[in-house]
């Protein structure tokens, strides 16, 4: 198998509801979602899961941040700059809503000078460090920057983006080494978050997010080795990546799920 085809697994079928009681999950009404929302990365899943969000869920007052054009989104935020992160608390608080759910679609996979590995020999150390600042570092200090604003009789949803190439236990095909590494760090970093959250917040919920092969500028390098109907639009990303998430509770936090729910091995 080659190293471009190894993020593209949808083999499951979603929970049925079933599984969902053997699981002891009690899913949320939309309506219960009250409050100031935040999305981060205005790409093709971050914009279709902010209109997602203001769909399902009335309540919410939905705002977008990202890097760019300010008309784009609603915060200017880069989750790369220490100076945007320090402000985003005072920004937020000045909505005077309460936070109720932060979801990190940022990610980057490969650039003008950043292309996923093959074979050890074209691994490079300024490729490993783009890789970790913005798909395991952002995250955990996006989530540095928004704790502040928690409350302990608050619900509170923390959501990233992760990817199943960053499953140790799943990896059967290696290459891409700076991507599943980073992406393993961010799940990691996470993991720890919610067990932090658990005793400090504890009705926080973290949870770890595999999209599925998304036709998004992410993806498009790599499309050809992916059977149409194993590609999703970013809308219906969006609409399962929302129905997982509001089947989540504090009980659950920490996990790591595929867009149909099923856990991902570490």
């Amino acid at each position: 198998m080659s190293p471009t085809s190894i993020s593209f697994n949808h083999h499951r079928n979603p929970l049925d509801d079933k599984k969902l009681n053997r699981l002891n999950m009690r899913p949320q009404s939309p309506e219960a979602w009250s409050g100031l929302a935040l999305v981060c990365g205005t790409g093709g899943i971050g914009g279709a899961m902010a209109t997602e969000l203001q769909r399902t869920c009335p309540s919410l007052t939905v705002l977008t941040a990202g890097r760019g054009d300010h008309h784009t989104h609603d915060l200017q935020l880069d989750l790369e700059s220490d100076n945007d992160l320090d402000r985003l608390s005072d920004e937020l608080s000045s909505r005077n809503q309460p936070l109720r759910l932060v979801i990190n679609c940022s990610g980057r996979l490969h650039g003008p000078t950043l292309h996923p590995e093959k074979r050890l020999k074209q691994v490079e150390r300024r490729q490993l460090i783009e890789q970790f600042s913005i798909n395991s570092i952002a995250p955990v200090l996006l989530a540095k920057a928004v704790e502040p604003l928690l409350r302990r009789d608050q619900p509170f949803h923390f959501a990233s983006l992760s990817a199943r190439v960053g499953s140790i236990g799943d990896n059967r095909s290696g290459g891409w080494y700076a991507y599943r590494a980073a992406k393993a760090a961010q799940n990691q970093l996470l993991r720890c978050l919610s067990i932090e959250w658990a005793r400090r917040w504890p009705k926080a919920t973290v949870t770890l997010l595999h999209p599925g092969t998304t036709d998004t500028e992410l993806s498009k390098p790599f499309q050809s080795f992916v059977p149409a109907e194993q590609l999703f639009s970013p809308q219906r990303a969006a609409e399962q990546l929302v129905s997982v998430l509001l089947e989540q509770t504090p009980e659950q936090s920490g996990a790591f799920l595929a867009w149909d729910g099923q856990s991902i091995d570490w």
